[in-house]
């Protein structure tokens, strides 16, 4: 029962800070000037009449000179519009300078462009989780010999550096001079094919570094402190092996930390390969996100801002459903 208030109560609280988010970013973004360019072959008035439609703006008028003029909407007018038109019918909106995707539906572009975005975020998690774990328990168990002096070495480098830094030495040393993988990442869609998966590995290899280290790092801390712990010593004096009592008790134990991180960096981790698909020139939605600010197109700004801003709230609400999850001695929410 406490479980359950607990959980509703974040998610109610998460709702409720992802709602001052969003309509923070709405109310920002409608502050800047209405984008209306004309792009060649378009017709003025077709593109007006659609702003208008969008509820953007209000009696648009050409001039005798062919300037066009309009009134703005009400901010929290539009806003409402924005609303229901989401909430009532599904549509996020139509790109409209956004040239690429000229008059396509945003939210079927959005949709196509997140395979590569949540494929390149697993293999990563699949590589980085069980190799920094098993770098964080070797390092514990060696605790102060050179074993663990090397694997500190080693998770101090990568968290010093940041990941731009990373991904540019990946590309130069493995794409460029080795000449192993692609420098860019293939533009096929067949995800599952050995070469886009090839193609993959880079960018992959550039955000599960720093996912290597940060699992280490909690590992070590994490083991560290439950093999010098008390219940470890009566495990011993029961009779138990080293081995033994490590993997019944200390492991089981550091993992009620090491767990939920794990789970909160999975889904963390998609905000943050924003530059990383940047780099290595990934369809996803990392590059669109990047690009609708450029053209100013506020129906895409909205979409993925909604989505990246979920994505983080979500990360930290997981990580703490999961504690009462994976240990049931944590009773959250209980007085």
């Amino acid at each position: 029962m406490y479980m359950f208030k607990y959980v509703m109560k974040r998610l109610g609280l998460m709702l409720f800070t992802f709602a001052i988010i969003f309509t923070m970013c709405f109310v920002l973004i409608k502050l800047l000037p209405i984008p209306t360019n004309i792009m060649p072959g378009q017709d003025p008035e077709i593109v007006y009449k659609t702003l208008e439609g969008r509820g953007w703006i209000m009696n648009p008028v050409e001039g005798e000179n062919g300037v066009w003029t309009y009134d703005r909407v009400p901010v929290f007018k539009q806003y409402a519009t924005y609303l229901i038109r989401v909430f009532r019918d599904g549509d996020f909106g139509i790109a409209t300078t956004f040239r690429e995707y000229a008059n396509k539906n945003i939210w079927d572009v959005f949709v196509s462009h997140l395979p590569p975005t949540i494929l390149i975020n697993i293999y990563s998690s699949l590589i980085g989780v069980p190799i920094g774990i098993g770098l964080g328990i070797i390092a514990a168990l060696k605790k102060n010999k050179w074993q663990d002096q090397v694997i500190n070495i080693f998770i101090i480098l990568l968290i010093s550096l940041p990941s731009i830094v990373l991904a540019l030495a990946i590309q130069y040393f493995l794409c460029f001079k080795l000449r192993l993988f692609p420098i860019e990442m293939s533009t096929s869609n067949d995800y599952f094919s050995w070469p886009v998966f090839h193609s993959m590995l880079p960018a992959v290899f550039a955000l599960c570094l720093g996912s290597i280290a940060g699992y280490a790092r909690y590992t070590r801390a994490e083991l560290s402190e439950v093999l010098t712990s008390e219940f470890m010593l009566l495990a011993r004096t029961k009779g138990l092996t080293k081995k033994q009592a490590i993997m019944r008790h200390a492991m089981r134990n550091s993992m009620v930390v090491i767990f939920p991180s794990i789970l909160g960096e999975f889904i963390a981790v998609l905000s943050g390969s924003l530059v990383i698909e940047k780099l290595f020139s990934i369809n996803g939605v990392g590059g669109l996100y990047l690009k609708s600010i450029n053209y100013q197109d506020y129906d895409f700004f909205m979409l993925l801002s909604g989505f990246y801003t979920l994505v983080s709230l979500t990360a930290g609400i997981v990580i703490d459903i999961s504690y009462g999850i994976i240990d049931p001695r944590i009773r959250m929410g209980a007085k």
